[in-house]
């Protein structure tokens, strides 16, 4: 493995990342940014169809703020603009299930994110099995940090059209050319590729915020699939991580509230010390405009949050 440059600034997380403005401002053909002043977080105001109203969420896939305990004093400020707000909290953000719950009307668990303690050397957690792999795949690929991660916007967006054309992504989690366009000039992006001989058969993009290091997203070629190029880039990755930040956030999968049996879900317990949970937060404003609009809907999932939008992500 040739050797990597250090990752971003790791100690200050206010301007990294999904904590930076301008993530938010990436995602605004799905939703107008909304600064919150005394938190300092950001949601998205989206128009409710067929009404003059709208409601916000957080930025996908999750939410930070800098002070959590003002949190709910933004949401009250609120209420004359927005008839709902839903959001995915940050599963590291330091703050008591309290404190949410002062802010949220709701809050439940969402999904469990495999994490991994950098403390610990990663041939000590990995499964052996990934380690096989991953040393199969590094014979046949090689692994690299990129330097300027926006000049590899072509091939990204290449390798993201198979990644979606496989699952069928849509909706905000396809984000768009102007979305990545301005997430891969990012501070705290740290972009891995993987190569064959001259052809860039993987992407998987991280952003360092303080201590930890989260899973943004990863794509592979039809070629990278079959040289197992993501079992290479998530061993380097690790090893790369080590001594920078204690933590990596790996994300969760497609099950709610707890892991999945599913193929992902091994794949990521695989390179994982444990999990952390992320937790899914409500909160109604406007309680008169909320039951009306979720009466107007013929059918709307259980539990779903706000439920007038039950259905918006299938």
């Amino acid at each position: 493995m040739k050797n990597l440059p250090r990752s971003p600034d790791a100690m200050d997380d206010t301007a990294h990342g999904y904590a930076h403005p301008d993530y938010a401002a990436s995602l605004s053909e799905f939703g107008q940014p909304l600064f919150l002043p005394r938190s300092g977080g950001w949601l998205l105001r989206r128009d409710i169809a067929g009404t003059g109203l709208t409601d916000a969420m957080g930025p996908y896939p999750l939410f930070f703020c800098r002070d959590w305990p003002h949190l709910g004093e933004d949401l009250t400020a609120l209420v004359p603009e927005l008839v709902s707000v839903v959001t995915v909290i940050d599963p590291f953000a330091d703050l008591t299930r309290s404190t949410l719950a002062n802010a949220f009307d709701s809050v439940v668990p969402f999904k469990e994110h495999y994490v991994a303690d950098l403390d610990r050397p990663p041939e000590t957690f990995v499964r052996k099995s990934h380690q096989a792999h991953a040393r199969r795949a590094l014979q046949a690929v090689t692994v690299e940090v990129c330097d300027r991660p926006p000049d590899r916007l072509e091939d990204w967006l290449r390798l993201f059209a198979n990644l979606s054309a496989r699952h069928a992504i849509s909706g905000v989690r396809a984000f768009s050319r102007r979305a990545f366009e301005m997430q891969l000039g990012l501070p705290g992006l740290v972009m891995f590729q993987a190569s064959s001989g001259d052809n860039v058969v993987g992407l998987d993009l991280w952003f360092v915020q303080g201590d930890v290091a989260y899973g943004h997203l990863a794509a592979f070629s039809e070629l990278g699939y079959q040289l197992h190029a993501s079992y290479a880039t998530k061993w380097t990755m690790l090893n790369y991580f080590r001594g920078t930040v204690r933590w990596v956030d790996l994300a969760g999968t497609s099950g709610i509230a707890t892991p999945s049996s599913d193929g992902l879900a091994a794949f990521k317990r695989g390179w994982s010390t444990g999990t952390k949970p992320a937790y899914l937060c409500g909160r109604v404003l406007q309680p008169e405009a909320y039951e009306e609009l979720t009466q107007r809907e013929a059918q709307h999932e259980a539990g779903y949050f706000p439920a007038y939008r039950s259905g918006e992500f299938a």
